[in-house]
């Protein structure tokens, strides 16, 4: 129990994934996703979980189940009240808290959330609890907070994960607070926190209980697709031996990437549209930046092409992406107006000139405004000192 890996695995987060896929995946997600959901229920006895799994419409009530997990989950805690009675008694502050911390963990593993977070913090609050009992207690607070999506728990206890981390967590604590903070600042939609924190956990990745490698790859993977250059995709990302051990299991987001980076934007297109029917709608943490993720994406194929021409004709753009003159006309007016892309779109002559923005002139303008703005500001400073 010392290392803390017994009290960062309940509740499974994997079954609020599966929940989540319930309501937004496909028919065949669907069905695979009741029936984890039903396995995971009955494994861990979640008599509360079941009871709102009930109440949202995911299952029919069935009495007979709801029997079965009330009386499984009442003998379980009676045991482990008999241990804490018994560590009372015959042990030390260290073995009561481990006690108190194991009936707290009951708690959210049968998704009764509120008593979990009472019981985590009555422990949190013993003055004989350790530094790293009160680690492991806020990664279950996290843990629960994660669960049940909840952001203001989950950014308090990542303020109070940091405060205790600073005080002296060793190497494997702060490497499991990186991986979970890089899957929060992914469902914040920022990126740029998140691909930054993917790179540097990435190799010493040890938090199963979170979510599998291949996940946790997904999600950091389309987190640099945004904000990366294409250099560094390719050096930090598609090559990455961690990576590459993964990539198996989640095609769709190395084919993406890789045609991003080869230039196949056709098959760029195809694999984007993959990429959010197998991992964006389903994703409880990206689901809802799928359509900025897309968009986006769509932005930066779109600036990788012009950049290498001065000019190219609507024909070859639209095949150059599979689509129709149509949709690539439509695609360019928009984001051309809303300053996205740089580029003149002749109708007539079925063109597309690029206008490339001149930075050393906007360099310049901003130089020149800056330093009016400080010369005023000195005027205004000398005018109050002649007084």
């Amino acid at each position: 129990m010392a290392d803390g890996a017994i009290f960062a695995k309940k509740p499974e987060l994997a079954l609020a994934q599966h929940k989540f896929a319930v309501f937004n995946g496909t028919p065949e997600q669907r069905t695979e996703a009741l029936q984890k959901l039903s396995d995971g229920i009955k494994q861990d006895k979640m008599v509360d979980f079941y009871a709102q799994l009930v109440n949202e419409g995911v299952f029919e009530n069935d009495a007979a189940l709801a029997k079965e997990l009330e009386a499984g989950s009442t003998a379980q805690l009676a045991e482990l009240d008999k241990n804490y009675a018994e560590a009372k008694e015959e042990h030390g502050d260290l073995e009561q808290n481990e006690s108190s911390i194991h009936r707290a963990v009951f708690f959210a593993q049968i998704g009764a959330e509120d008593r979990a977070h009472a019981a985590y913090e009555e422990v949190l609050q013993r003055p004989t609890t350790t530094l790293n009992q009160k680690l492991d207690i806020v990664f279950g607070k996290l843990r629960l907070g994660l669960f049940a999506y909840n952001p203001q728990i989950i950014q308090k206890e990542i303020e109070r994960a940091h405060e205790l981390v600073n005080k002296g967590g060793d190497w494997d604590r702060r490497n499991r607070l990186k991986a979970i903070e890089c899957i929060w600042h992914c469902s914040q939609r920022q990126f740029k926190e998140a691909s930054d924190l993917f790179i540097e956990c990435l190799s010493t990745f040890a938090s199963p209980e979170l979510m599998s490698m291949a996940e946790f790859v997904c999600h950091g993977a389309l987190a640099c697709a945004v904000v990366m250059t294409r250099a560094d995709i390719k050096k930090k990302v598609l090559d990455a031996p961690e990576v590459v051990e993964v990539m198996g299991a989640i095609p769709a987001v190395e084919r993406m990437l890789r045609s991003l980076y080869e230039c196949n934007y056709a098959s760029f297109f195809v694999a984007l549209a993959d990429v959010e029917t197998q991992h964006l709608r389903v994703s409880r943490y990206l689901f809802a930046h799928r359509r900025y993720f897309t968009r986006e994406m769509r932005i930066r194929a779109y600036a990788q092409l012009l950049e290498s021409y001065l000019s190219l004709t609507l024909k070859s753009m639209a095949e150059s992406f599979g689509v129709s003159q149509e949709f690539i006309d439509s695609e360019l007016s928009r984001f051309v107006a809303a300053g996205r892309l740089h580029c003149v779109i002749d109708k007539v002559g079925g063109i597309v000139v690029t206008n490339r923005p001149d930075t050393k002139n906007a360099q310049y303008q901003r130089t020149v405004n800056q330093g009016d703005l400080l010369l005023n500001r000195i005027q205004k400073l000398a005018g109050i000192v002649s007084m």
